[in-house]
Order: C-alpha cells, then sequence, then structure tokens
C-alpha cells in the first residue's frame, strides 16, 4: 500500500508540484520537461560598467570554474582568501561555523571581504549547495551562507514544528547579531520565500537587495489555490498528509534518493551532489523535518508580500526554464513573470535550459547576471544599533 500511495505521490508532484518539497520525480529522474513558449528572456537595462573584480570572476567561472541573543563558535576568517572560484565540500565544511539561535545550533560559514551577501538554500540542501558560488561571489563580496534549522549540519530538534515564518525569523536574526551589516538575501526555491518573508518583516534596514531563484509559492503544494491541477489532487494531497503523519509509512515515503532527484537537473548526478543531499537526510531528526515542511502550514505567499518588498528593495529574479516544481507556466511563475512590466526595480532573466536550482546547474549564467547587478546596487550605510533591552 505504501508503494502505490508513493507511485500516486510521484504522479501528483510530477504534474502539478509548485513546491520544493515535491520529492516525488524519481521514477523519471532524468526526465526534462521544456515548455515551448520559453524560449526568450527577460531583462532590465544592464549597467555598462562592472566592477574589475567582478569581471575577473567571470572570466574565471567562464574558463569552466562553477564556481533572540545568539552566540558564534568555531573559528572563522571573514577574509579567508579564495584559491579557486569553484570550493571543495571538505573545504567548505572545514570553514563552517556555529550560531546559537534560541538555544538551537545553526551551522554557517563566511569567506570573502567586500558588501555582504547571505546564500540561503531550498528544501532538503544545505550550504554545500552552493559550492560552485561561494568562490565566485567571495572575490567581491563578504559571502555568508546558512543552513536553515532543520537542514544539513543545523539542528532538528525533536518535534519542532518548521514553518517559512519560523525561517525568516532565523534570517533575520544572523543579519542583526552576526553580520550586522545590510545584505542583499540570495535564496533558492523555499530559501527564495524565506527571504522574501524576512525582507517584508525587516523593521530596520538590514536587507538591502533580494536575488531569487525560481521562488517557492509555499513551503508545501497546499500554498497553490489557484491552479487547476492542485484544485483536482487536493483529496490526494489531504491523504498523503494524514499519512506522513503516520511515522512508519512516512518512513517508508522517505526515500534519500527521491530527495536527490529533485536538485539533480543532469543525466549524471555528481558524487558532491549526493553527499549534500543524503548526508542529512540520513541523519536524527532529518525525517521530522521532512514531514514537518510537507505537512505544515504553507506560509505567506510571495505574492502578497512582493509589491511591498520590491517598494524598499531592487529585486533580481532568475528562473530556469526547465523547473518541473516552480514551472513558468505555473500561477507563481506567471506571476514572477509579470514583475517587471509592473514593478521598475524588479529584474528579471529566463535561464533556458536550467531546472529548479539555476546556481548548481548553470553557475556561469547565473555568475553572469548576478555579478553586475551587485555591482551595480548602491551602497548602504550600516543600519542603526538595536534598541537597548
Amino acid at each position: 500500500m505504501a508503494a502505490a500511495l508513493a507511485a500516486a505521490a510521484v504522479h501528483h508532484h510530477r504534474l502539478s508540484s509548485s513546491s520544493p518539497a515535491a520529492w516525488t520525480r524519481a521514477v523519471h529522474p532524468h526526465r526534462r520537461r521544456r515548455s515551448p513558449s520559453l524560449s526568450f528572456s527577460f531583462s532590465a537595462p544592464a549597467s555598462s560598467h562592472v566592477c574589475p573584480r567582478c569581471a575577473r570572476a567571470l572570466r574565471r567561472a567562464a574558463a569552466g570554474d562553477g564556481g533572540g541573543s545568539g552566540s558564534v563558535t568555531g573559528t572563522v576568517e571573514p577574509a579567508a582568501a579564495s584559491a579557486s572560484s569553484s570550493s571543495s565540500l571538505e573545504e567548505l565544511y572545514r570553514s563552517c561555523a556555529t550560531w546559537t539561535w534560541r538555544g538551537m545550533r545553526v551551522n554557517y560559514l563566511v569567506r570573502g571581504e567586500g558588501p555582504p551577501v547571505l546564500l540561503v538554500h531550498g528544501f532538503g540542501a544545505s550550504v554545500g549547495h552552493w559550492r560552485r558560488n561561494i568562490g565566485v561571489l567571495s572575490e567581491s563580496y563578504t559571502v555568508y551562507a546558512i543552513d536553515l534549522l532543520g537542514f544539513g549540519a543545523s539542528d532538528k530538534p525533536p518535534g519542532f514544528s518548521y514553518t517559512m515564518e519560523t525561517w525568516a525569523e532565523l534570517i533575520l536574526d544572523f543579519l542583526d547579531e552576526v553580520v550586522k551589516r545590510p545584505t542583499v538575501l540570495v535564496g533558492n526555491s523555499v530559501g527564495s520565500l524565506a527571504c522574501v518573508i524576512a525582507a517584508a518583516d525587516s523593521s530596520r534596514d538590514l536587507v538591502r537587495g533580494l536575488v531569487l531563484l525560481n521562488c517557492a509559492g509555499g513551503m508545501n503544494n497546499k500554498a497553490i489555490v489557484d491552479d487547476w491541477r492542485i484544485k483536482l489532487l487536493l483529496p490526494l494531497l489531504w491523504l498523503i498528509d494524514f499519512l506522513l503523519k503516520q511515522r512508519r509509512i512516512a518512513s517508508a515515503l522517505f526515500d534519500r534518493d527521491i530527495l536527490l532527484s529533485v536538485y539533480g537537473n543532469k543525466d549524471a548526478v555528481d558524487d558532491e551532489l549526493v553527499e549534500i543531499i543524503r548526508g542529512p537526510a540520513d541523519g536524527e531528526g532529518a525525517l521530522d523535518a521532512f514531514v514537518s515542511t510537507v505537512t505544515g502550514p504553507p506560509g505567506p505567499s510571495p505574492i502578497a508580500l512582493m509589491p511591498a518588498v520590491a517598494a524598499r528593495s531592487p529585486v533580481l529574479v532568475l528562473w530556469g526554464d526547465r523547473d518541473p516544481f516552480t514551472p513558468i507556466d505555473g500561477p507563481v511563475g506567471r506571476y514572477f513573470a509579470a514583475l517587471p512590466g509592473e514593478l521598475p526595480n524588479v529584474t528579471l532573466h529566463m535561464l533556458e535550459g536550467v531546472g529548479h536550482c539555476p546556481h548548481d546547474d548553470r553557475p556561469d549564467l547565473v555568475h553572469a547576471k548576478l555579478l553586475p547587478w551587485l555591482d551595480a546596487l548602491p551602497s548602504a550605510a550600516a543600519p542603526p544599533p538595536s534598541p537597548a533591552a
């Protein structure tokens, strides 16, 4: 019975998934889907000037490199030199430190010098998923990358209820207590949505800009109520929610290879990606985090938040046109595709032939759009100090 339910879930998510928690593409893990109407790109006028450091990073990428109160423990050097544009997992993991947030340990990394950029991963991923980007970005910026609570090497507390709002609060507190400067948030999938919520909730000038890579519409599919495919399959979604709350069934359905297939848009998944996804997924608390994410409340919609966010901060949207999880022809994709015509502070680039994780699929395309956009941002003053408790 569990196998039959898993097969039904696979069919549902492959047809209609608009959430990065769509963990069921494993039936056809290498099948690619192209939308015939997506052979175009959107772009706001780009700055004609690219700083020398950004130009060097782009040349290196083109040459083949992929490129409450808290406390911090571990040895981290913000100015650590980057020997190459692409970093090995072992090197990244050695560089990580721990920040204590509300009594829970949060894993993070910091590297480079310059204006700060914070990288926020998607469902089931971690700091290592940015291995192709950290080296390139750290040549011009201070790059922070964080493992959201419940993922990677961060704590996975028993019985914890994961929500989009909790992750957004974690991001804002990290900016306030660790980074301590106005920061550009860069997120993928649910990480993008967490960044949108954080930017909307920031009452102090902590967010300098926002970069969204295939932004999720919610923590799970229950957020997308105006898609006929979701409406058709709502009874199945409710059944899956019920079954996942039965631990023995959830354990049977929680296939690490299925999680891996969410992030693999290649004919052969490299060994590093296997390590990034499978390792933490085998750890204590990973199953609970998976179930809580898939069955919990979807959280605020980016559609409701983006107008206010874009009025306060510039936004760059990068979208892979072969994404089966947040397809450009779905409600969220269509909304973001129309944004540049409605909000002048938003720049959108469609990335042809790219999947749900552009920074890992085609880091060269992402860097070619991201670095000039970052370089063109106006400088920001440090935020005022937090009011005394």
